[in-house]
């Protein structure tokens, strides 16, 4: 009995694994690497970059399960024209390399600055963050603050939760040290019926755009080192927030925050609440709106981000 149990999670194991395989090929085709590819500490940076190269930067960070194209349909457009938009792939992420302490808010930070200082010579750029994004911008701002012209978050997790909680069991199952990358193989089965719901639910109420997960290329998200990679970043994520929030009084240069009132992926209360007690911020709040802000409020957050943008006849 044993031997036969044995026998069957093998070739259960082999054919997610060739599934695994054949969806990570079909998704690749489909969403092919179309930025610059920028050497930072030795790792590569996947950058799509928008708009003249002597404007002033604009970078882009991407949440959880998402890449460098979620901003590519909504603030790009409506900056690009002004400003160097740049929509950095985190590590592991896109087609960023992941590598050995990735999940740490600093590393993910670091290599954001790398960045800067390659394709803006160090030129200080106006950082935008949304979700996770938004604690890397913000890790920016206190670990590079000469690199930073001023922030806008967009419906950010800044401070450890607190409330005895985890991280999503399939994070859990997929950061594991060996399991975790047996699980990571099964993520192409059952993932992309989960994630079109999903996208519903990370837009309430505000209604997703019809071509979403088409334009953004968020299925790239379930191959498995990617999967496996946001999940260690979920599983470390709190810790690293414990120890960074206590830091964000340091922070100077302006910060302006987008607040969905309706956000059922990141409670106000527990993150941008408590951070407008830390700092001096110009906090919007959106009525009716969820976890995607720069979906349906794109021209006031384009707004936000020309207003804090260091123009070329001001520097």
């Amino acid at each position: 009995m044993i031997v036969e149990t044995a026998i069957a999670v093998s070739a259960l194991g082999f054919a997610a694994g060739l599934n695994s395989a054949a969806y990570s090929a079909r998704v690749e085709k489909a969403f092919p690497r179309e930025g610059m590819v920028v050497p930072v500490n030795g790792r590569d940076m996947h950058v799509i970059a928008r708009g003249p190269e002597t404007a002033a930067p604009v970078l882009l960070i991407h949440g959880a399960s998402a890449n460098a194209r979620e901003f590519t349909s909504n603030l790009a457009p409506r900056l690009e024209g002004d400003f160097r938009v740049l929509m950095a792939d985190r590590p592991g992420h896109g087609w960023s390399q992941r590598f050995a302490g990735a999940e740490r808010l600093g590393a993910q930070a670091a290599q954001m600055a790398g960045v800067l200082e390659q394709v803006t010579r160090g030129q200080k750029a106006v950082i935008a963050g949304h979700s996770f994004g938004g604690a890397v911008a913000l890790r920016l701002a206190l670990d590079r603050p000469d690199l930073v012209a001023g922030l806008v978050l967009l419906a950010p997790v800044t401070h450890d939760w607190g409330d005895g909680s985890g991280t999503a069991w399939y994070n859990s199952f997929a950061a594991a040290p060996v399991a975790g990358n047996v699980f990571s193989q099964a993520a192409p089965l059952a993932g992309p019926a989960q994630m079109r719901s999903g996208v519903a639910s990370v837009f309430h109420p505000a209604p997703a755009p019809p071509d979403y997960y088409e334009t953004s290329g968020v299925g790239l998200f379930l191959r498995p080192a990617n999967f496996r990679a946001n999940a260690r970043d979920m599983t470390a994520l709190k810790a690293e927030l414990a120890a960074q929030s206590i830091r964000y009084p340091e922070i100077t240069a302006p910060v302006t925050v987008f607040s969905g009132s309706k956000d059922r992926v990141l409670s106000p209360k527990l993150h941008t609440a408590r951070l407008k007690k830390q700092l001096k911020l110009d906090l919007v709040i959106l009525p009716e709106e969820g976890h995607m802000p720069h979906h349906g409020h794109a021209d006031a957050v384009a707004s936000a981000i020309s207003r804090l943008a260091i123009r070329p006849e001001t520097r």
